[in-house]
């Protein structure tokens, strides 16, 4: 348990000193940053499925979404885009 958390605070982290780096991703132009999801609590649903092993990647998307890949406990590459407003998967993007 104490693993995860440490995980997670250091994801955390690294996305945020990534994405400053970066220039920092802007939401579109029709998207309120308050109507957003957080990166950590994006991952935390992420990390509640039964196959989840352990996050490879997370990405943010101009179109108001996070590209996520992640590994299963058998090793399987899994790889979902989830909505940053409503925190559901989006399909077909």
């Amino acid at each position: 348990m104490l693993r995860k958390l440490i995980l997670a605070a250091g994801l955390a982290l690294f996305t945020t000193a990534a994405g400053y780096a970066q220039g920092q991703a802007q939401a579109p132009a029709n998207t309120a940053s308050s109507d957003l999801r957080k990166p950590s609590e994006i991952l935390l649903l992420i990390e509640k499925r039964p196959d989840f092993a352990r996050l490879e990647e997370m990405s943010w998307d101009d179109d108001g979404y996070y590209e996520i890949v992640y590994r299963t406990g058998d090793k399987a590459r899994v790889e979902i885009n989830i909505d940053a407003r409503t925190g559901e998967p989006v399909d077909g993007r």
